[in-house]
């Protein structure tokens, strides 16, 4: 990386699918972490690009999380895949948001919130989604 040019594209992309396929596996980053004998710390740095992943440690993330190194690069632009196969895997924004650093926070304060209180505050979520959604029509 280029001091004060932030982390490459390509560091980025590979930091998405990581936390991407890590969340659709439904494992924790500190089971993963545990499963590659690394800091729970050094995983959220390989998922934020703020640290590189090395070939071998992207080797044992994929065969913890039993998918092929190379599944992490899918989707990434100019990588040289055929172009049938470098369609974009579909990405759904949810996942994206709940591997980022924003979705694991708040994540995390609603899962210290009682059940009852959690279920009320998604209740209240929802409808002012949908509130918002009304308002998008009308205009």
């Amino acid at each position: 990386m280029n001091a004060g040019s932030g982390p490459h594209p390509a560091d980025q992309h590979v930091g998405r699918q990581i936390a991407t396929v890590r969340v659709q596996s439904d494992i924790s980053q500190a089971q993963l972490a545990r499963s590659i004998g690394i800091s729970f710390q050094q995983l959220q740095k390989y998922e934020n690009a703020r640290n590189r992943v090395s070939a071998s440690m992207l080797y044992e993330i994929g065969r913890s999380l039993d998918v092929p190194a190379g599944r992490f690069f899918q989707g990434l632009p100019g990588n040289g895949e055929a172009t049938a196969a470098a369609a974009p895997l579909p990405v759904d924004e949810r996942l994206e948001f709940i591997a980022s650093a924003e979705g694991r926070r708040l994540i995390e304060g609603l899962m210290q919130l009682p059940p009852r209180v959690r279920g009320r505050v998604s209740s209240l979520i929802a409808a002012l989604g949908e509130e918002i959604a009304a308002g998008l029509r009308e205009s």
